[in-house]
């Protein structure tokens, strides 16, 4: 028996998924549907959204603009964790969610509603981080996930679904593929990338040109950050969500960006996604040369212990928790003195350090320098190695006595022996 709902708030992207979403809720629930867009940067994606939900049969469709917000209070907030998910991926679609849900509770509050949806599978990931959202904000509400539900079991029958409805869709046989897109990524999934050994066709890609198409000659751009958060590019204060287009631009222009992930999915399976992130790439990249800059050593080497924690969580929908609350108010600490400009050389994929500078930086020519110094006395690594390396010390005289035989001394009796 499904619960009585009278008015619900959907996640609404105008895909597939959501799009014949509005008319099962209707026939399924007899519910009114309100269907809300959360502008993150989808582009194009954006356009005749509204006339499209309420031809669909949507009372109403809610579209705001939260690019800015977006990328200033979570795109960044992760950018300065340094986390990157499984040593490549960047979050995109992690952190787009609680956002969404968080806007969505909103609407729901405001307009009345006591259920919310949305339009995730149940094999995958955001299914968890919207619902983890909900439950986090407003526990009260009813939760619909029509993925696990209807009797639909292939994105084949969601397109025959949507044309015995007559309800326009992009998705083709021919074009299975699933993507979602914002201001600081776009990921491709489905279709023939379900086979880990086909290369992704050229087609798929739409943030970058290929390495091959690239220009020929690097380009550099130079990046500024003010407490670990970006401010300017190539001397030009930008907003946020500015700043983050116009590296898209420029990154996606070089072939930078790119990312092939085989992935372990949060409910248990692994899955291949192809990732587009040009300007986040550049992001990350300066940042953490800035870091290794102006951090000290035991604070740089513990930061990159929790940046693998933080990742974790924002994977898995555990955005609005007490533990992330927590790591952030320490990271927010590191980046006191995360200040300064990084200079980035892009040539065909790659980015390369060409130079970084801070007010805050801890590196001294004077103590690095291989010529003449009259700061740093040699001498006195002496005694540091001596007592650095006195367990070693201790370790080797018992593998001379014979009383404790490490690799070294075993394999040494096993070549005399023989």
């Amino acid at each position: 028996m499904r619960p009585k709902v009278h008015k619900v708030v959907l996640a609404y992207s105008g895909g597939l998924d959501t799009s014949i979403i509005i008319p099962w809720l209707k026939e399924n629930y007899g519910a009114e549907v309100i269907a809300f867009a959360a502008d993150i940067g989808q582009g194009e994606e954006l356009v005749g959204l509204e006339e499209k939900a309420l031809q669909t049969g949507a009372s109403k469709c809610i579209i705001e603009d939260l690019r800015d917000e977006f990328v200033r209070e979570f795109v960044f907030p992760t950018l300065r964790a340094g986390a990157v998910y499984e040593r490549k991926y960047l979050l995109g679609t992690s952190f787009a969610r609680p956002l969404i849900a968080r806007r969505q509770v909103e609407i729901a509050e405001q307009e009345g509603a006591e259920a919310v949806a949305h339009g995730c599978t149940g094999k995958g990931n955001d299914q968890v981080r919207f619902e983890l959202a909900y439950k986090a904000l407003n526990p009260t509400l009813k939760i619909i996930a029509p993925w696990r539900e209807w009797d639909i079991k292939s994105r084949e029958q969601e397109i025959d679904y949507a044309q015995d409805r007559k309800i326009p869709v992009t998705a083709s046989r021919e074009k299975i593929y699933s993507e979602d897109r914002n201001l600081w990524h776009l990921s491709h999934e489905g279709g023939l990338l379900e086979d880990p050994w086909n290369e992704p066709e050229e087609r798929v890609y739409t943030l970058t040109v290929s390495p091959e198409k690239a220009p020929d000659r690097p380009q550099y751009v130079e990046i500024d950050f003010e407490n670990g958060t970006p401010t300017a590019v190539d001397g030009r204060e930008l907003p946020p969500a500015v700043l983050l287009e116009e590296l898209n631009r420029i990154g996606g222009a070089n072939a930078v960006g790119r990312v092939d992930l085989i992935e372990n999915r949060l409910v248990g399976m692994k899955s291949r996604g192809i990732y587009e992130t040009p300007g986040g790439t550049l992001l990350l990249a300066a940042h953490r040369e800035l870091e290794s800059l102006t951090l000290d050593r035991t604070t740089l080497h513990y930061k990159d212990i929790l940046a693998g924690k933080y990742a974790e969580i924002v994977y898995n929908g555990q955005w609005f928790t007490p533990l992330r609350y927590a790591m952030d108010a320490f990271i927010d600490s590191t980046q006191e003195r995360v200040t300064g400009r990084v200079r980035l050389k892009l040539y065909k994929g790659n980015v390369m350090i060409a130079g970084r500078r801070s007010p805050y930086s801890l590196y001294r020519e004077d103590l690095a320098t291989f010529g003449e110094d009259a700061v740093y006395n040699q001498k006195e690594a002496e005694g540091f190695i001596n007592l650095f390396g006195l367990p070693s010390k201790v370790e080797g005289l018992l593998n001379l006595s014979g009383i404790r035989l490490t690799h070294y001394r075993e394999r040494r009796c096993r070549d005399r022996e023989s």
